[in-house]
């Protein structure tokens, strides 16, 4: 199925074909390769609206993820019909990750590609609002993101190493 890529901001140069590969990667390692999933682009205004309506934090982020189906985390959703093979979608706020990451000297594409595995394990009904939950999603990262590096050469891992 597909990635649907939309960059909805101009603020910072996004490399879009390296992040799909990226995102289908991701996906097929989750098992989650016959559903669409929605990723856009934002800049810090986007963010900064989408976290105050959603989460009550009026400031900008670096990924909101808007889920189709409400699962348990580790479940796969169970589609009824073709409108529903989708998983939902995924806000990367470019902006903020660009200045996070010139601020600490990470790559900014590489960033681009862990904060979307985190988007996508939260569509996927993983959370972070626990130790047992951060644990869960943390190792579910880890795994995926060992798959990509394994495609790519890259030695990428989690953003959350030190929340708990």
């Amino acid at each position: 199925m597909s990635v649907a890529l939309r960059n909805a901001q101009r603020a910072v140069v996004v490399r879009r074909a390296p992040l799909r590969r990226a995102v289908c990667v991701l996906r097929a390692a989750l098992g989650a390769s016959r559903f669409d999933v929605g990723l856009v682009c934002a800049g810090n205004g986007l963010m900064q609206r989408l976290n105050g309506t959603y989460r009550q934090r009026p400031e900008p982020t670096d990924v909101l993820s808007f889920p189709f189906h409400q699962v348990a985390a580790g479940d796969l959703p169970r589609p009824r019909c073709r409108d529903e093979y989708n998983l939902g979608d995924i806000f990367l706020g470019v902006e903020y990750i660009h200045q996070q990451c010139r601020a600490s000297g990470e790559d900014f594409d590489s960033v681009l590609a862990v904060t979307a595995a985190h988007g996508l394990c939260h569509l996927l009904g993983y959370q972070h609002n626990t130790k047992p939950e951060w644990q869960q999603m943390y190792q579910k990262e880890v795994e995926i993101l060992e798959e990509l590096n394994r495609l790519t050469g890259a030695s990428l891992r989690p953003l959350t190493a030190g929340l708990f």
